[in-house]
């Protein structure tokens, strides 16, 4: 029940990120249908004394095409996602049928509603078949099994989980219910969406007054809907959309229980052999150079693009080189995002001895066609090394569980960085600069091309890690925080913007701290909320600006609380915590 509540939780999310976009047009596009009220007919009796006449009666709208549209849409992304590639194989069919199929069938339902004709064509065949015509204003179902297969979410730890063992075909009965609930969950905010549209035009009339021109104009939305998806034209724009979803998605998916439960469900031997199979001693996102053992070897690669005659690389064969190792996707607007600044560091420093490899793990079936990679990476701008990794054998071998994904690796061949998501571009980076700068001694590697990370969409203090596996923002603090035991802090009566003070014990590990006698912290920030992760038993005290506004009990495993609800008077404020022994912080996030 846990794992079906995870797939739900992240489906929801990931149904309101930008990744969802080409699926709105199409659903606001849709022509509802009216039907006849359940209701009793009203009578009226005319001035005079005239008989009583029943009243027309009123009409509805129905729930049944967007009920349709839904449950095609769950029934066809998850089947897809899960056995597309066994019965594309079996049939030595193309991968990117599926998505061709779908976007046929969103067309041919456009030209229908714009041609009554064309509907009556597409009726015909199953004329014969009693109560099984082809409604296009009626039945949503034909239409939501076409949206499922053109359904394509943002990434994120579930869907990794899905589309690594749709690709290994290590299904599960937990595996089946986690694809089936997150697709749920993804088409319930759409569900809503297409019924709150429909229930507001028709109380305003609108439907009635203007049916014919919805229908058509419905069908001409289809239509250029399915020329934008086929040549990927939306892209541009999703990938200028703020990421606002993203720490909300992080807290569901990429919690310590939720991340070991999606890890339970993807097995094999390579994954468990691994030396990057757990964090310790190698923080994801750490600001400083660490030992994450031997780098794996590229496994399984099907085709090798931009290298010599698509000759394979070895890890062992780039020794004294630096080599960035970029999980990425084509579709993923995740991946996308962070292009940019892994191409500028291929081009910038591959003089000085780096090296990118771009891993290519398909999230979708379409996506393991090797034409298809080729003419996407080429619009993309992606002329490092690319190695098809369709099976997900290198992904397994490095324990990966997130697109993008970074693994920096240095002239030895061992793994000094890895970093997970979209942002930390500024530290890898540097890191690439730190490993470059060991590997060749004297190298003149010029100016950093990234000088700041995107600042957070908020405007305000961006998200606050309390670990030193990320870059712990502390300031007012005497002695300078120490690593990985209990030790006694006090304020300095110094707190700059954006930092926190330690006062009391604490023991400060990779991934948080850990409350002692005492334990209390200062925050200064400026957001309307703040939330903080906390795992462990017993109580925070929060004061902001000196007045005591909430008592937090924490119990259990980490998990997300609401320190506060509304903003500080003077737009900044400084918050005072006070933690019971035992306690874990891991980080604040701001809304």
């Amino acid at each position: 029940m846990i794992t079906i509540l995870i797939g739900l939780l992240a489906g929801m999310i990931t149904s309101l990120s930008p990744c969802v976009l080409p699926m709105v047009p199409i659903l606001l596009a849709d022509p509802a249908t009216l039907e006849e009220s359940d209701a009793p007919a009203q009578a009226s009796v005319e001035e005079g004394g005239g008989p009583a006449v029943a009243a027309p009666p009123r009409k509805r709208v129905s729930v049944r095409r967007p009920l349709g549209i839904v449950s095609g849409l769950v029934l066809s992304f998850s089947l897809s996602a899960l056995f597309g590639s066994i019965v594309l194989d079996a049939f030595g069919l193309p991968e990117d049928l599926l998505r061709k199929i779908g976007i046929g069938v969103l067309a041919l339902i456009g030209v229908g509603l714009v041609s009554h004709r064309v509907a009556a064509i597409l009726e015909r065949p199953f004329a014969r078949l009693p109560k099984r015509a082809v409604n296009t204003r009626g039945n949503g179902l034909v239409l939501g099994l076409g949206m499922g297969l053109l359904f394509a979410p943002c990434a994120g730890p579930v869907l990794a989980t899905i589309a690594v063992v749709g690709a290994t075909h290590r299904f599960g009965f937990r595996t089946i219910t986690l694809t089936f609930a997150f697709a749920i969950g993804a088409a319930l905010p759409l569900l809503v969406l297409a019924l709150a549209r429909d229930a507001i035009l028709s109380r305003a009339g609108f439907l009635r007054r203007h049916a014919v021109r919805l229908r058509t104009t419905g069908g001409v939305v289809m239509i250029a809907m399915a020329v934008v998806l086929a040549f990927n034209l939306a892209d541009p724009l999703q990938r200028h959309v703020p990421r606002y979803t993203e720490v909300l998605q992080s807290k569901v998916e990429e919690n310590n229980d939720a991340a070991s439960r999606l890890r339970s469900l993807v097995t094999g031997e390579d994954r468990k052999a691994s030396p990057l199979a757990t964090d310790e001693g190698c923080a994801p996102d750490s600001d400083v150079i660490q030992n994450c053992g031997p780098a794996p070897e590229f496994a399984g690669i099907t085709s090798w693009l931009n290298t010599p005659d698509g000759k394979p690389l070895k890890i062992s064969d780039l020794a004294g080189k630096v080599v960035l190792v970029d999980f990425w996707t084509y579709s993923c607007i995740n991946c996308q995002r962070t292009l940019p600044y892994v191409e500028g560091w291929a081009k910038k420093y591959a003089a000085d001895g780096l090296v990118v490899v771009g891993v290519h793990s398909p999230e979708f079936a379409f996506e393991h066609v090797k034409s298809n990679v080729v003419e996407q990476a080429a619009r993309l701008g992606v002329r490092y090394p690319i190695a098809l990794d369709n099976d997900f054998s290198t992904w397994n071998a490095y324990s990966n569980e997130y697109w993008p994904a970074e693994y920096l690796i240095d002239a030895t061949g061992t793994v000094r960085h890895r970093s997970f998501g979209e942002g930390s571009y500024q530290t890898t980076e540097n890191l690439i600069r730190q490993l470059l700068s060991q590997a060749k001694q004297g190298v003149n590697l010029g100016t950093a091309s990234v000088g700041t990370d995107p600042e957070p969409i908020t405007g305000g203090t961006g998200e606050t890690y309390l670990g030193y596996g990320h870059a712990l923002a502390v300031s007012g603090t005497a002695p300078d925080p120490v690593k990985d035991r209990p030790t006694p802090y006090r304020y300095d009566g110094r707190l700059y913007p954006d930092t926190v003070a330690l006062n009391g014990t604490w023991t400060i590990g990779p991934q948080q701290m850990t409350a002692g006698p005492g334990a209390a912290l200062r925050l200064d920030y400026q957001a309307d909320k703040v939330y903080l992760v906390l795992g462990g038993d017993g109580t925070v005290d929060v004061v902001l600006d000196g007045k005591h506004v909430n008592t937090v009990p924490v119990k259990g495993v980490p998990t997300l609380y609401q320190l506060t609800t509304a903003p500080p008077k003077k737009g900044r404020g400084v918050l005072q915590l006070s933690f019971g022994p035992g306690i874990q912080a891991y980080d604040f996030t701001f809304g």
